[in-house]
């Protein structure tokens, strides 16, 4: 990709020479105009040719559902991500497979967001939300990235996987190393420097996973979960498979909240009417944080691959063609959506959304996800009349997720 020359006028280019997989689209903030239209003038668009090989972009939202809801035809193996995956490391992960070996995998760990775990994490949670606001510098600049939407989904990881908890900072590293190669997504990360820090985490899993079967764990962590299940009780001993599962769990249990947790500010500020109505009526907030969800949409697009040569769309998509579902256009979807560009805490359906995917592969974690947003959000308003945007923000290098470096805030105390 020649990142030096601009990106084409999103009005007049042809659709054939623009780059839908440019990371530049997300970093810079600009993709709006792109793939409004793709909706309106190419909602199935085969893209000849990319840094990713030739694929073919879904924007429209009911489209999105249809190909996401339909493993036979469209398959999630080899990889959910517009690039391949790396051959230095082939990890496997049931994000990335179908039905029935998909089901197993996933079947073993969710017990760790069952409803009874949620509402016994539920006072953890609040615990250390309280924790984190009552230590933020009230009246000065500081990054709400690093502060509080790091600091508040690297703790969850740690109790998630029972990990070490003054080592937790490498789940946000290993998080942010796992799909950033340029040829996966367009990102910056070093290939070496990839290799080497999730060979690190294998080891470091591994090392955990057989103190864990000597003692005998009885808990609800991930690790515990995996080995009481018969369908992944030997997965130590598939070091591909588990490096792969525990990349899904760590960038799905990271990425998405901790973006939305940024978004959510942001999108405050960008649409001060709507903190007006929150500040009138807390009570809004579990409806403000599904359109936070739907605004923000931290994983832009998920992968498919089609099975056979089939029609969709009025276009005859051949057998294994790389079919992308970009989950940020289907949630800026005029036709479903009314007004989806606008920030609105009050929407009346306000999941009716795309952001945890449909189908087989829905978000695991989608309780938890909502579940911490809330719970920040309800100590935000007992402490704060203004999380103030002072900055602007920078954004992740990637066509995947949708996501920030750093935020610029200043709180405004009651």
């Amino acid at each position: 990709m020649n990142q030096i020359a601009p990106m084409p006028d999103p009005e007049n280019t042809p659709l054939d020479q623009i780059d839908f997989s440019d990371p530049r689209l997300l970093r810079d903030d600009t993709w709006h105009g792109y793939f409004a239209r793709l909706r309106n003038e190419s909602p199935v668009h085969y893209q000849a040719d990319s840094p990713f090989g030739p694929f073919w972009s879904i924007t429209r939202f009911e489209d999105i559902v249809a190909v996401d809801s339909n493993f036979a035809d469209f398959s999630s193996e080899p990889t959910i991500l517009i690039g391949d995956v790396s051959e230095d490391i082939p990890a496997e992960m049931f994000i990335a497979m179908d039905p029935p070996k998909h089901d197993e995998q996933r079947r073993a760990v969710q017990g760790v967001v069952a409803p009874k775990n949620l509402a016994e994490m539920e006072v953890l949670i609040r615990s250390r939300v309280c924790n984190i606001l009552d230590g933020l510098p009230v009246g000065e600049t500081f990054d709400w990235v690093d502060a509080v939407s790091i600091n508040l989904t690297t703790q969850m990881l740690a109790t998630l996987f029972d990990f070490p908890f003054e080592d937790r900072a490498k789940l946000t590293y290993w998080s942010d190393i796992a799909a950033g190669l340029p040829e996966m997504t367009g990102g910056q990360v070093d290939p070496q420097e990839r290799y080497d820090g999730l060979m690190d985490c294998l080891a470091t899993f591994t090392q955990l996973w057989h103190e864990r079967k000597a003692a005998g764990s009885e808990g609800f962590d991930l690790i515990s979960l995996l080995q009481r299940d018969e369908n992944t009780a030997d997965m130590v001993d598939r070091p591909m498979e588990f490096i792969g599962n525990l990349m899904l769990l760590i960038v799905g249990g990271n990425d998405t909240t901790r973006n939305s947790a940024t978004g959510g500010v942001l999108a405050l500020n960008e649409f001060p009417a709507e903190y007006d109505k929150l500040r009138a009526d807390p009570g809004l907030i579990p409806s403000m944080v599904s359109e936070i969800i739907r605004w923000q949409t931290p994983l832009a697009h998920m992968r498919r691959r089609a099975t056979r040569d089939l029609e969709f769309g009025g276009q005859q998509i051949r057998k294994d063609d790389k079919v992308v579902m970009w989950y940020m256009s289907g949630n800026r979807d005029e036709r479903t959506i009314d007004n989806p560009d606008q920030f609105i805490i009050d929407r009346e359906n306000p999941r009716h959304h795309i952001s945890f995917g449909f189908g087989v592969h829905r978000c695991m974690g989608n309780r938890l996800a909502e579940m911490q947003l809330r719970i920040l959000w309800e100590e935000i308003m007992q402490r704060f009349r203004f999380v103030e945007v002072v900055g602007e923000p920078q954004r992740v290098h990637s066509n995947f997720v949708k996501g920030y470096e750093s935020l610029p805030v200043r709180l405004h105390p009651l």
